[in-house]
């Protein structure tokens, strides 16, 4: 195995190994993405993802909804100004973009278009 396996970028660990398309630091337990472990703005491919007014989303970031919308098997509706907090981003998952846990309706999957950066 002639291939050498970047840093840990959280603790600097040497024993990274790899795990299907993850890179894993066996020391912190941090797992990053092995294609965008050498690009600073952690995007693989390139695509950003941004919100409703042009604002570039990332991993953990808080977000507001800015439409209210239905939510299918749900009694009531998911409110504009509702804060949804540490969001996590699907690129290439369709429209919906987005993967959070909003409060009172658990967890689910959000367009970009309908949210505000925080």
């Amino acid at each position: 195995m002639s291939e050498t396996l970047p840093p840990c970028p959280e603790c600097s660990s040497e024993y990274t190994y790899s795990m299907d398309s993850l890179l894993v630091c066996p020391e912190c337990a941090h797992e990053w993405n092995a294609q965008a472990s050498g690009e600073e703005d952690g995007n693989a491919g390139g695509a950003e993802i941004k919100d409703s007014v042009g604002n570039v989303l990332q991993d953990g970031d808080s977000v507001t909804i800015v439409k209210t919308m239905k939510v299918k098997g749900a009694q009531g509706a998911l409110k504009s100004g509702t804060k949804v907090r540490n969001i996590r981003l699907t690129p290439g998952s369709g429209d919906h973009d987005i993967f959070a846990k909003v409060d009172g309706f658990g967890p689910m999957e959000l367009k970009s278009s309908i949210v505000k950066k925080v």
